[in-house]
């Protein structure tokens, strides 16, 4: 009887030499805070775990300056140090941290079939996928120019650093909202800059809003750069853009935090694994368990309300122990 592969398997073989087919018992994808706290524990439970770092090392917090919330590190740390740090620990267990980009996936059978960088495939009992999320930005230059120097995708990670300054947000949905009410009670002012005439946010988020004296919402307004010497002390703006009553207007800030959204990293894996209408991996309450049995989901691709380094890490870990858990049942 001859067996057909799945068109995707069948283009993977094709990619990969039969020798270039290697068994593992347990294989993480993603090197941020959750998948280098799942090695930690992996290894320490000897699954001899094989972690992929993904084309960003180290995650988001590489991108990342000053840490300053992350238990255990008193006088704060870089995010880059930290992950360094991370990745240290996971390799003193024995973990098995590698460069390479997994391309596809079959999980259709028992053995979970994941391919590295299109050209070589890894049988693994137990998968954790631990690929992240990123965050959406306007796509303007100064963005990246000041990354890390007044531009930032998280009020809870990075709002400390602006005490007693003034700041802006942009978007208006429940994120946004959320985010300049948070600033509010550490900003001298929030500039909240919406595209639109209206909030997207919820009728609670609203009025937290329009509650908050020191938020001023910037209605139909578009940020089109960023200006500042050594780091970020202004934002130019357009009022009512494309139209007859368009204005060209500036504020003064030290801090522009983006809150239009996040992209989970998860489109590899929707052919198998369930995910909500944005994209994020579902798991059963309680767990990292995903649909698929011996599939494991941490840190941000699953996470659409927290996206903190330490609730990451925790998740590593529990998708650690249900793999552990798993594997001791087969």
């Amino acid at each position: 009887m001859k067996i057909f592969k799945p068109l995707d398997l069948q283009k993977d073989t094709q990619n990969a030499n039969i020798e270039n087919v290697e068994n593992v018992k347990c294989l993480i994808i993603g090197s941020g805070p959750a998948g280098y706290t799942a090695a930690i524990y992996a290894s320490r439970a000897n699954l001899k775990p094989v972690l992929f770092t993904g084309l960003q090392m180290g995650g988001q917090l590489t991108t990342t300056t000053e840490v300053d919330n992350f238990p255990g590190y008193p006088d704060g740390v870089t995010g880059p140090e930290m992950m360094e740090d991370f990745k240290k620990q996971s390799e003193r267990f024995g973990a098995d941290i590698r460069f390479g980009i997994a391309t596809t996936v079959d999980f259709s059978g028992k053995k979970h079939k994941v391919t590295i960088d299109d050209n070589k495939i890894i049988e693994a009992d137990a998968v954790i996928i631990a690929t992240g999320a990123t965050a959406k930005y306007l796509g303007l230059e100064s963005e990246t120019k000041y990354a890390g120097m007044g531009v930032s995708a998280c009020a809870t990670c990075d709002g400390f650093f602006y005490r007693g300054k003034d700041v802006a947000v942009i978007g208006g949905g429940d994120t946004a909202a959320e985010e300049a009410t948070y600033l509010a009670g550490l900003c001298r002012k929030v500039y909240l800059i919406v595209r639109r005439d209206v909030l997207r946010a919820s009728k609670a988020m609203q009025d937290k809003v329009t509650n908050t004296k020191n938020i001023e919402v910037l209605w139909e307004h578009q940020t089109v750069d960023l200006f500042g010497e050594n780091g970020v002390e202004g934002a130019t703006l357009v009022k009512k853009k494309g139209t007859l009553a368009e204005e060209i207007v500036k504020i003064k800030i030290d801090g522009f935090f983006l809150a239009i959204g996040h992209t989970p990293n998860s489109d590899i894996f929707k052919k198998y694994v369930e995910t909500d209408t944005v994209g994020y991996i579902k798991t059963i309450p309680g767990t990292s368990k995903t649909n698929i049995a011996g599939v494991f989901a941490a840190g941000d691709v699953q996470d659409p309300h927290y996206r903190q380094a330490v609730t990451a890490a925790g998740s590593g870990c529990i998708a650690a122990i249900d793999a552990e858990r798993y594997l001791s049942e087969l």
